[in-house]
């Protein structure tokens, strides 16, 4: 899900003033992916390798017949050489933080997410830090994380679980979004610390692809799961079209403790990874393991201003205006006058006036295909 809503955005907008712009020709991104070493399986010295297990995070909503799914996966393991997995579903009250845990403590090789952007996110709380790796199954409406690393999705899940099992290993970063954290502490004019603004409780938020408030949140909030359901992620067509000329909010914000010009915009974003849906590059620059974080202003007035940013992105060019900013930093902070809908990785979190947003530089192992 995500950010699939400025996907589509731009595609509506290219179809509104096709005869007036056309796009550049693409240019290649300008990272090499890295090659972190291999995880190595445990084995006892001169005795045969015990057999591999992976634990498979199942969100039960996703799928028509769980035990059908529990089946194809379980002969597919086999055909593997692994054993039977570990299936533990989700729950509304546990979306996949507690299970992941379990799965570790039961001593699983690779913990598998089998669900959206919002189980795989939940996963990735309880593995960050640790070196079990993730191996992604993604069965959402979005799968942005899989997109970007390349992970085979879609019905068949054999190909994803091979991937998983059998698969390299890559440490990626893992962002954090909190909603209104309390105001930094002020000082007197002897540069004695005061007593912290208060507020309430700051609510910490991981995302593995992108953040953000305004518009995109708009379109992930108002586009119902029923639809989404029926049709896939053609459904923030819509959304996105009624939602093209939100209204623009002034934010104040900041990078690295460095305060930026104010703007007027319709979202603002930040991104650990840079690919949308149909392969569209948000953001040239943007790497998953860097341990920086790309902010993204999109701030268009009229039909024009959104085709502007239609032609740059659409046409992976790395220049800006002031429709269209990108920034990169590893801490950022954004204010606007009144509370506005934000989400992280496609799900809407709630409202809020402040975010403060930083990153943790490879802090989750994720399964990716060898090369």
């Amino acid at each position: 899900m995500l950010a699939i809503a400025i996907a589509l955005c731009l595609v509506l907008v290219v179809v509104v003033v096709a005869l007036v712009l056309r796009g550049p020709g693409a240019a290649g991104a300008r990272h090499a992916a890295s090659r972190p070493e291999r995880h190595r399986f445990r084995k006892d010295e001169g005795s045969k390798p015990a057999p591999r297990r992976a634990a498979i995070i199942i969100n039960p909503t996703k799928f028509d017949s769980v035990p059908a799914t529990r089946a194809e996966l379980t002969a597919a393991s086999r055909e593997l050489g692994w054993d039977e997995p570990l299936f533990i579903e989700t729950t509304i009250d546990d979306p996949g933080t507690g299970q992941a845990r379990e799965a570790v403590e039961a001593g699983v090789d690779v913990v598998c997410p089998l669900g959206g952007d919002g189980t795989i996110r939940a996963v990735a709380v309880a593995l960050a830090g640790t070196r079990t790796p993730m191996g992604l199954l993604p069965r959402g409406t979005g799968n942005l994380l899989a997109r970007n690393l390349d992970i085979p999705f879609g019905a068949d899940l054999t190909e994803a679980l091979r991937v998983a099992c059998s698969g390299r290993n890559k440490a990626i970063d893992v962002a954090w979004l909190e909603l209104d954290p309390a105001e930094e502490v002020a000082t007197d004019d002897s540069g004695q610390a005061e007593d912290p603004v208060e507020g309430p409780p700051v609510e910490r938020h991981p995302f593995l692809v992108m953040a953000g408030m305004g518009f995109d949140a708009a379109i992930m909030g108002n586009t119902s799961e029923e639809l989404k359901a029926r049709v896939g992620w053609t459904a923030y067509f819509v959304t996105g079209f009624r939602s093209i000329f939100i209204k623009r909010f002034r934010v104040r914000w900041t990078i690295d403790g460095q305060a930026q010009e104010p703007v007027r915009a319709r979202t603002i974003l930040f991104g650990n990874c840079g690919t949308l849906t149909g392969g569209i590059l948000l953001i040239p620059s943007a790497r998953i393991d860097d341990g920086r974080l790309d902010g993204v202003v999109v701030a268009p007035k009229t039909i024009i201003g959104w085709g502007s940013v239609a032609v740059r992105v659409l046409g992976r060019s790395e220049k800006d205006g002031t429709e269209l900013i990108r920034t990169s930093g590893s801490t950022y902070t954004a204010s606007v006058d009144e509370p506005h809908p934000v989400q992280v990785d496609g799900d809407v979190i709630g409202e809020a006036s402040r975010l403060r947003v930083t990153v943790d530089q490879q802090a989750l192992i994720v399964r990716v295909a060898s090369t």
